[in-house]
């Protein structure tokens, strides 16, 4: 039977007996395994992606705890991650649909910190869009006015930057910058839609919620998100908000904008991102030029960085140090 045949026709669910749709898509390797996969929207990228061409539901298989919700039924709910996909293995066997199986080479994301497997999560975030920015950047360098050293990068700015996609801005963690956007709760209102504001301070907030959602401050309660903001975000704003701003400091009127940025690999994370918030937000480039050097690898040719712990103690290079200790 042809893909297109199969496309639309339905299989019977081993354990709830249900019907499910069958769907072909090109991102199938037809050369992997048997061609046939289980799709888990909220859990993959290339299978998030799927589901927007196909329309299909994103349900939410394994909670933040690394169990199993609900949704995968009474039978697996609360089991935890990896004994839940043995637990489905046993059924296969019990009810003898299963044909055995076969080991390939997968590629695991990997938490470099604690080792634990990584299990992509559908979460909400907050979501900066960058393509005015975008488009002021590459033509600061265009123009003359952004000096990129190298000049062969600047071919590599100009088709990053024009590509750019939206910047997801919020991140999941126990440090960082706080995101300043707070969820307004009104008594006696219901709506299909969270409400948010933003403001400097929760008092503020308060006030911007009463003006928007015309209602008394004392009325209004607030809850403010706990992400906090991607490290390049605040990166990004280190030129000028380690000077004072946006008070118009002495130091930001001597020092900011500065003459020259030296960096190695950091042309989108750190450089780009630096150049678009600091242009909207004070006006003026960061700097006039960036030089971009190479890296300094070990023995093994990586990167040295204090993660993996290749580097040398710069209180080494000060007070000295044995050879048994470097």
């Amino acid at each position: 039977m042809s893909l297109q045949a199969l496309h639309g026709r339905k299989v019977r669910h081993p354990f709830s007996g249900r019907l499910l749709p069958v769907l072909t898509d090109l991102e199938v390797d037809m050369e992997l395994g048997t061609g046939a996969v289980k799709v888990t929207p909220a859990h993959d990228h290339s299978d998030f992606q799927l589901s927007q061409r196909h329309s299909l539901p994103r349900l939410t298989v394994i909670g933040g705890d690394g169990r199993m919700t609900p949704s995968c039924g009474e039978w697996l709910q609360g089991v935890k991650r990896f004994a839940a996909r043995q637990l489905v293995v046993d059924a296969l066997v019990d009810k003898k649909l299963f044909r055995g199986k076969t080991g390939h080479a997968m590629t695991l994301p990997v938490c470099s910190r604690s080792g634990d497997v990584i299990e992509p999560l559908l979460k909400k975030q907050w979501f900066l869009r960058c393509g005015d920015m975008a488009r002021t950047a590459v033509q600061a360098v265009e123009d003359g006015e952004l000096e990129i050293i190298p000049h062969h990068y600047a071919k590599t700015w100009r088709n990053w930057l024009s590509n750019i996609s939206d910047w997801c801005i919020s991140r999941q963690l126990w440090w960082g910058h706080q995101i300043p956007a707070y969820q307004v709760h009104i008594p006696h209102r219901s709506s299909d839609q969270e409400l948010w504001v933003c403001g400097h301070s929760e008092d503020e907030a308060r006030h911007k919620a009463a003006l928007k959602y015309a209602v008394k401050p004392e009325d209004v309660t607030l809850t403010r998100d706990p992400d906090v903001l991607d490290t390049w975000f605040s990166s990004g704003l280190f030129p000028f908000a380690m000077l004072g701003w946006p008070q118009q400091t002495p130091d930001l009127q001597r020092f900011y904008p500065n003459s020259l940025l030296e960096s190695s690999d950091l042309i989108f994370f750190w450089v780009a991102r630096m150049v678009m918030l600091g242009t909207e937000l004070t006006g003026q480039l960061p700097f006039k030029q960036v030089l971009l050097h190479s890296l300094v690898r070990d023995k093994h040719g990586r990167k040295m960085s204090k993660s993996l712990g290749n580097v040398i103690d710069p209180l080494d290079v000060v007070h000295g140090v044995s050879l048994e200790v470097l």
